[in-house]
C-alpha cells in the first residue's frame, strides 16, 4: 500500500474533519520521525495515517478500538509490522509494542492532541506560533488538556531514547509543515 492509497483509504472510513486532522498529524508527525531514525518513511506515514481507521466504527468501545482496525487492515494485506503497531498503540489492550515504530506511533498520538490543544489556546490559535517552551510548559499542567496521556508521551525517553524536549520538538516541527491542512 502506497501513502496515497492509505490516504484514500482513510477518506473512505473516516468522515469527522477533527479526526482526519489528528490522523495527518500523527502521520507527518511519524513520518518526520521515521526520517530522524533513519527509517522508512513511507512506512511510518502510513501507519500513523491509518492508526485510528476504526474509531468512527468502534467509537465508545475502547476494547475494540485498534483491534478492529489492525485485522481490517491486515485482511486488506497490509504489512504485520504496520498493523501491529496499530494495535498496540491503544494502551487499553496493554500490549507493549514490539517496534521501534510502534513505540513511536504510542508515544506520537497523544502529543500531537497535546500540541493541538496547546495551540487552540494561543491569542492567534496558530501552529506557527507555537514554541518548544508553550507545549513544555501545558505538558506540566495536569488539568491541561486531561486526554493527552503524560506518561504515554514521555516513555519517548524510554522506548526511543529520545528526551522529551527533543521529542516534541521533532513533533511540533512536523505538525507546522502542514499547518495548513491541519487549519492551524
Amino acid at each position: 500500500m502506497t501513502s496515497q492509497e492509505a490516504l484514500n483509504l482513510l477518506y473512505t472510513k473516516i468522515k469527522n474533519k477533527n479526526l482526519l486532522k489528528h490522523s495527518f498529524a500523527v502521520g507527518v508527525a511519524m513520518e518526520e520521525l521515521a526520517q530522524y531514525f533513519g527509517e522508512d518513511k513511507e512506512k511510518w506515514l502510513i501507519c500513523g495515517l491509518l492508526h485510528d481507521i476504526d474509531y468512527e466504527e468502534t467509537k465508545g468501545n475502547p476494547r475494540l478500538h485498534s483491534r478492529v482496525g489492525a485485522e481490517f487492515l491486515e485482511n486488506l494485506g497490509l504489512e504485520k509490522e504496520i498493523c501491529q503497531a496499530i494495535l498496540s498503540h491503544n494502551e487499553f489492550h496493554k500490549i507493549s509494542p514490539n517496534s521501534k515504530m510502534a513505540k513511536a506511533l504510542f508515544c506520537v498520538d497523544p502529543l500531537c492532541g497535546l500540541i493541538v490543544a496547546a495551540t487552540l489556546v494561543l491569542p492567534s490559535k496558530k501552529i506557527n506560533d507555537l514554541k518548544l517552551e508553550n507545549v513544555l510548559r501545558r505538558f506540566k499542567e495536569k488539568s491541561f488538556a486531561k486526554g493527552a496521556n503524560r506518561e504515554q508521551i514521555t516513555k519517548c525517553q524510554e522506548y526511543l531514547n529520545l528526551p522529551l524536549e527533543k521529542f516534541i520538538e521533532i513533533v511540533l516541527f512536523s505538525m507546522q509543515k502542514i499547518s495548513k491542512t491541519l487549519e492551524l
